[in-house]
Parts: C-alpha cells; sequence; structure tokens
C-alpha cells in the first residue's frame, strides 16, 4: 500500500506528464513550480529558483537552451528526461535516500558509475579505463540487479563507461526498456553508433551520451587514433537527426587545454547539437601515465575562468570534474554522490581510483555501500576545507594512500599494480604545485568567501559564548 507521500508524488508526476503532452515549453514554469513544491534539498531548491528566474529572460543561455530543448529534442525524450531525471531522480529520489540514509547507517549516491565491459575498440593514450583486464564483462543480470537494488534506495540515473560501453548495445537497450523509470547516460566514444541503435536509442527515450572529444579532428585524433573524430561526430549527427539530446565528455590537458577553452570549441559542439559538455583534467593514473599531459596549475586556473564565462554566455550547460568542487563540497566520490563498479564487479570510490575491497558480485548494493574503503571516504570528506583542491589523489594524495591502507583495499588493475604510495608519490609534485594558485581563487570565489564569513560568525559565537 502507497504511502500518503508515495501518492502525492505518483500525483504530481501524472499532473507533469499532462503538461508535457499539452504544450512543454508553455508550461515549463508550472513543471518547476511543482518541482520546487516536492523538493526538499536546499541546494536543488536554489537551481530550481534560479531557473524560474532565468526562464523570464528569453536572452539568457539557460532560457535559450532550454526554449532549444523543448524545440528540437522528440518528445518521447523530452518525458523521460523530465520524469525519470528530474523528478524521480532529483524531486523525489533524494528525499527518499535522505531518508534511507538515516535508516541504515550508510551513505546513498545519486548516480553509480557502471562499466558493462571492458573491451574497447579504440586504445587512446593515458586512458585510465585500459588498466583494466579488457576480457571482462558485467553480465545483463549483474546489471539488472544493480538497478533495481539502486531504485529500492531512490537511484535513478546511471551512468555507464568503459571499456566503451556501446560493444553492448543490445543490452544497453534491454536495460533502458527493463528500467523505464530511470535515466542512463554513457560515456562513448561514439564510433559505434549506427543508424539502427540510433534508432532504439530514440526509440526508448531514456538513454543519452556524453561523447569523447579532444578538440578539433586533429586534437582527438591525436588522442583516440586516426578517424575517431569523423566517427564520433557521425554519432553525433545521427543522433541529432533523430531528436536525441547529447553532450560531451572532454578531457583537458597540457596539450589541448587551449583549444578545449576556446569559444570555437564550444561553438562546434553547439553547431553538431550537444546540450552538455562534461569536463575532467587528466589523471595520471598507471605506472607508465604520460606525466607530461598533467594539466599545469595556471592552465587549471585558465580553465576555471573559462567554464564560468562560458556558463554566462553559452546556450549549453557546463559541468567541470574538479573545478566545480566549490558547488558541490569537494569531491563527490566513495558513495557520498557516486561510486563505479568496473567490468570485473569491483566496488570502487571513483572511476580514478582503482583500489577495492568488495565485488558487487558476492553482496547486495547495500553492503558495498558499507564497504571498509567507503567509510574511510565518508571519515575525511572533505578532503580539503579549499573545494578548489577536492580529489583525494591529485590535490591531497596523502589521503589515498591513507584509505587504502586502513580499508585494506587492493589495486583493481591487473596491468600494473600501481600501489597507493607509488600513485601519492607521483602526485605530490602535482598537488604541491597547485595548492597556492588554488588558494589564491578560493579566497576570491563567492564558496571561499562564504566559508570564511561562516568561520568568522562561529568564532564571534564562541567568543560570546565563552566571554
Amino acid at each position: 500500500m502507497k504511502t500518503i507521500k508515495e501518492f502525492g508524488s505518483q500525483v504530481a508526476v501524472q499532473q507533469a506528464v499532462k503538461y508535457l503532452n499539452a504544450n512543454p515549453e508553455k508550461n515549463l514554469p508550472k513543471i518547476l513550480k511543482l518541482a520546487e513544491k516536492f523538493a526538499t534539498n536546499p541546494r536543488d531548491i536554489r537551481v530550481i529558483q534560479s531557473a524560474q528566474v532565468r526562464m523570464k529572460d528569453p536572452e539568457d543561455p539557460w532560457s535559450i537552451a532550454i526554449q532549444k530543448f523543448f524545440r528540437t529534442v522528440n518528445p518521447k525524450m523530452q518525458k523521460k528526461f523530465a520524469v525519470n531525471f528530474f523528478l524521480n531522480s532529483v524531486v523525489f529520489g533524494i528525499p527518499k535516500k535522505n531518508e534511507l540514509q538515516k535508516e541504515l547507517g550508510i551513505r546513498i549516491p545519486w548516480t553509480i558509475l557502471i562499466d558493462p565491459t571492458a573491451k574497447c575498440n579504440l586504445k587512446c593514450t593515458g586512458c585510465w579505463a585500459a588498466e583494466y583486464d579488457q576480457k571482462n564483462d558485467l553480465s545483463l543480470e549483474t546489471l539488472d540487479r544493480i538497478i533495481e537494488e539502486g531504485k529500492e534506495l531512490g537511484i535513478y540515473v546511471y551512468l555507464y563507461s568503459g571499456g566503451e560501453p556501446t560493444v553492448r548495445k543490445d543490452d544497453l537497450i534491454e536495460l533502458a526498456k527493463r528500467h523505464d523509470d530511470c535515466f542512463f547516460l554513457a560515456f562513448s566514444n561514439g564510433t559505434l553508433i549506427d543508424e539502427t541503435f540510433a534508432d532504439q536509442i530514440a526509440e526508448v527515450g531514456n538513454l543519452t551520451f556524453a561523447f569523447s572529444v579532444e578538440g578539433d579532428e586533429e586534437a582527438t585524433d591525436f588522442r583516440r587514433g586516426e578517424g575517431t573524430y569523423k566517427g564520433v561526430t557521425r554519432g553525433m549527427r545521427l543522433l541529432q537527426e533523430r531528436g536525441v539530446f547529447f553532450g560531451t565528455s572532454v578531457c583537458y590537458h597540457h596539450y589541448n587545454y587551449q583549444e578545449i577553452g576556446a569559444e570555437k570549441f564550444t561553438d562546434d559542439m553547439l553547431d553538431l547539437g550537444a546540450y552538455f559538455m562534461w569536463l575532467f583534467t587528466y589523471m595520471p593514473i598507471g605506472k607508465d601515465a604520460d606525466m607530461n599531459l598533467v594539466a599545469r596549475p595556471d592552465e587549471r586556473s585558465f580553465m576555471y575562468d573559462r567554464v564560468r564565462d562560458m556558463r554566462r554566455n553559452k546556450p549549453m550547460f557546463f559541468m567541470d570534474f574538479w573545478n566545480d568542487g566549490e558547488y558541490v563540497d569537494g569531491c563527490i566520490a566513495g558513495g557520498r554522490n557516486y561510486f563505479h563498479i568496473n567490468a570485473a564487479g569491483d566496488v570502487e570510490p571513483c572511476a580514478f581510483v582503482h583500489y577495492s575491497d568488495t565485488n558487487i558480485k558476492d553482496v547486495s548494493l547495500k553492503e558495498a555501500l558499507a564497504s571498509p574503503i567507503f567509510k574511510a571516504y565518508a571519515a575525511r570528506q572533505p578532503f580539503n576545507c579549499n573545494h578548489l583542491r577536492p580529489c583525494p589523489i591529485l590535490d591531497n594524495p596523502t589521503m589515498i594512500h591513507e584509505m587504502v591502507s586502513e580499508s585494506g583495499a587492493h589495486s583493481t588493475q591487473p596491468v600494473d599494480h600501481e600501489s597507493s604510495e607509488f600513485l601519492m608519490n607521483k602526485c605530490l609534485p602535482i598537488a604541491s604545485k597547485w595548492a597556492p594558485m588554488a588558494d589564491k581563487i578560493w579566497v576570491q570565489s563567492p564558496a571561499g568567501i562564504k566559508q570564511a564569513e561562516t568561520i568568522d560568525t562561529e568564532e564571534k559565537s564562541k567568543e560570546k559564548k565563552y566571554a
């Protein structure tokens, strides 16, 4: 029997669907008002309220992007995104997981990143996934169980990486059909998307892609192999023709950061139909990682400024996995907001943290979230009071060694079994060089200023209390 809260949520979803069926663009303010009514997380409420304000200005980049979404994305995908991603996951899923966290005594993430396979049709320079055994796969039954158990905990968004997820095309479509109340995103090189698969993606409506690019054709082919750029842009065009919204996944490093930060690159991606851009910085994972690719401090600072400038001026949604730490209070891994399950079933705190003490084939999702290394993460996050230094590897490398040692986690890299001590020592110079620049940016950032004001208020309160 449904609770009053569950019944209310169901009614809200039905009302939202009516709005979407009638006139989604015109009814968006009503949908946002409905979402605001049911949202409980203060950050989510602020985002919804900000969207309501920005939608009133037709020249605002957010407003332009949302108008484009409703005019170009097929109706089925519009509905699936609004209901599955926005309502099921954010508005209703987050309160559910927050209640269960208290009840179960574990942290429940907002999303799970899963590798259906370690197989890939490319061999990219500096790829962290190349350190895994490419024979590994998660069975359809295991993938289905993870998602089913996740929904019981309030998780309705699932990300795929690899390997190359589209090696398992049929299973991606099957999972999207079985779990049509969820939303799925695959990080993909895009080269295996053909017309038949594009038709299936459009039909299910709840599967999208973040296509990996490194810049223009020359830059992308430099790391990913000749012909890759033509392959990925063909995949983009096939989805664009079918009204499927998608985005890009961009790794910036020492050799391409200027191109990634250039206005032309964003404009090119917009022309190809991208709605969002997910930015990562190069991580030197593996004993043979190319350290020359690591972004220098001034290059990370450059990207910090450029992403914020692009947000103000481009009708695209930007997410920076490192430099957006100020918005999410630091590192989100270790089950705080997300974690990773590799193709062997190893449960890892992050896609870049190749250490595990638990395998999902042996335990339930609840048990996995209570693993020793996840508890070590929970005891230490945030890893730095400066959230522009969020990472326990790149920015605070002693932390990764501490947590791996404390939990007894083992390396999940059969290629070289890189120890946490080796990784720490490799990243200590990177962290020490970034720290002074990051601290300078932080004290001038809105989040840093707010943090300083909060500390000052708390100190004055203590002084008053003990006066």
